[in-house]
């Protein structure tokens, strides 16, 4: 009865499971764990923008840097001091641009704002060729990609140059574009093929083997902004183009034809390259992605063949330039403020297979060192060929001073031979040196009785040549008597010194002539200078 007088009271609901709570850790992919894996250190002290950066296209791939009025190269795989320069060329007069290393990495050129191109020798920093053609700052050189005699310019004159680098001329000019021309690059398929970008908001592309190379161009495309930035994906068929905040991707081959256009940053993106992150097998191996930098310091990583942004970072200075290493292995970022950010592979297994097998920079396992311990005889030598770092106090050792033959007899006490040795040597420095340590020894004297008569010539003749000279007179006159007084019976016994007494005779004689030829002149002219120190 109650039952069906409240029925509602024996009613019961469904009750909704708890939600489990969700992780907070963001899960990553595999190929931001492989762009996380590159180890980041900066290089700074360069005081100015960093204008161009280029990686050498050969082993060990050493990249340079322009900045200032300067180029600076550094080997990243320098085991003890990769973030210092192994050369710096400071031949350029003003700020230096885009540095460009040859197909066989043995020359760069760069650009300046003097509107000079220089070529220089990577290994001994020697300037080879001066290309002077410009009439403005020059902005983007290039070397093909394979091709060893020829590169391409452009710059603030509007103007394209293509150039015999051997024969220090230009081979064609092209003439399309209406502002300035502050990027290019060279086809990765065919070195007669380049594309160049200009502040006209057009990119166009070029082949020298065209008739009308110094009319039109054979491609053009409108960016729609100025030009800061252009490249050749590796396939060829493809280039990418930045200006403004949009970065586009142009198919060449269908004609111009606009694939994708990516608005991800918030400023004016300065600069772009290709790198390649490809896996070892399967549908992905050996792909490519495009690399942007931005002046709202954001790195962004594009996989132009999904369409989508795969990575992002932020740095804390607006970014102007950067490059990937042809073996995949560094990522060098330029700023505005002077400082560099290099990115390296972190070695390791760990870091290889949470990358998803990406195979960008792969080093080989290094050993394990042995632990020496106290029973090891080598533990007692540990240390002795290490080299200081920063912040050691460096007990340096004296440096051997080596000693003539001269003085090694003198610290023997040997003071007689030490004299002859210094008279057989000729160096009338020594000899006095020598006579004035003997003196102070209270020596001299005492050797001058014991030389032989041979070594007694020696003596006369240095006398002869060496007593009339301002330098030593003042020993050598006094000497020179005493020697005759005590030597004066084997000087008359021998013909040839008596003649070298008779030639110091007259040396004597002749600069007593000298010295009052001297003296009358200094008193008619010491008169003359009062006088006109009156007036």
């Amino acid at each position: 009865m109650m039952a069906e007088e409240h029925p509602h009271l024996s009613t019961t609901f469904p009750t909704k499971p708890r939600l489990k709570p969700t992780s907070k850790k963001r899960h990553s992919s595999p190929e931001s764990k492989y762009w996380k894996s590159f180890k980041t250190y900066q290089i700074s002290g360069l005081f100015s923008s960093i204008t161009s950066i280029d990686f050498s296209p050969q082993s060990p791939h050493l990249f340079a840097v322009t900045h200032s009025a300067s180029l600076s190269l550094y080997n990243p795989h320098h085991p003890e001091s990769p973030t210092q320069p192994i050369s710096t060329i400071s031949a350029f007069t003003d700020v230096a641009y885009s540095a460009s290393f040859r197909s066989d990495g043995k020359l760069i050129a760069a650009g300046g704002e003097s509107g000079v191109i220089q070529v220089f020798e990577t290994k001994s920093r020697n300037p080879l060729r001066q290309l002077r053609g410009h009439s403005r700052p020059v902005r983007f050189v290039k070397c093909p990609r394979v091709d060893r005699l020829h590169l391409f310019s452009g710059g603030d004159d509007s103007v394209v140059k293509y150039w015999d680098v051997a024969a220090e001329t230009q081979l064609n000019d092209f003439l399309g574009h209406k502002d300035y021309v502050r990027s290019g690059c060279c086809s990765p398929i065919d070195d007669n093929v380049f594309v160049t970008g200009s502040y006209d908001h057009t990119v166009r592309v070029w082949d020298v083997r065209s008739s009308n190379s110094s009319g039109s161009s054979a491609m053009m495309v409108n960016h729609g902004k100025p030009v800061e930035d252009v490249v050749f994906l590796p396939s060829g068929g493809l280039i990418a183009t930045a200006g403004g905040n949009v970065v586009k991707i142009w198919d060449v081959i269908g004609g111009g034809k606009c694939v994708y256009s990516m608005e991800s940053h918030n400023k004016t993106v300065t600069s772009i390259c290709a790198g390649k992150v490809g896996r070892e097998s399967g549908e992905e191996s050996d792909q490519y992605r495009l690399l942007s930098v931005s002046l709202d310091g954001y790195l962004k990583v594009f996989d132009y063949s999904k369409i989508k942004i795969t990575f992002s970072m932020r740095f804390l200075q607006p970014l102007l330039s950067v490059g990937f290493s042809p073996d995949c292995s560094t990522r060098v970022i330029g700023t505005s403020n002077g400082i560099i950010y290099v990115g390296k592979r972190k070695k390791g297994n760990k870091e290889e297979s949470a990358a998803g097998g990406l195979v960008g920079f792969q080093h080989p396992e290094e050993p394990r060192k042995r632990v020496l311990r106290p029973t090891n005889f080598r533990y007692f030598h540990r240390g002795q060929s290490e080299k200081p770092v920063e912040g050691d106090f460096v007990v340096l050792r004296p440096n051997r001073v080596k000693l003539a033959e001269h003085d090694k007899l003198l610290k023997k006490f040997r003071h007689k031979d030490a004299f002859v040795c210094a008279l057989r040597r000729k160096n009338p420095e020594n000899v006095v040196a020598v006579m004035e340590e003997l003196v102070a020894r209270k020596k001299l004297m005492k050797c001058v009785i014991n030389l032989e008569m041979e070594e007694l010539e020696l003596l006369m003749l240095f006398l002869q040549k060496y007593s009339t000279q301002p330098r030593y007179t003042g020993l050598l006159m006094r000497f020179a008597s005493k020697v005759l007084q005590m030597r004066a019976e084997d000087i008359r016994a021998s013909n040839s010194m008596m003649g070298h007494v008779r030639n110091l005779k007259r040396s004597i004689e002749e600069e007593i002539q000298i010295q009052q030829s001297l003296s009358e002149i200094q008193g008619i002219i010491s008169p003359l200078m009062r006088i006109a120190g009156r007036r």
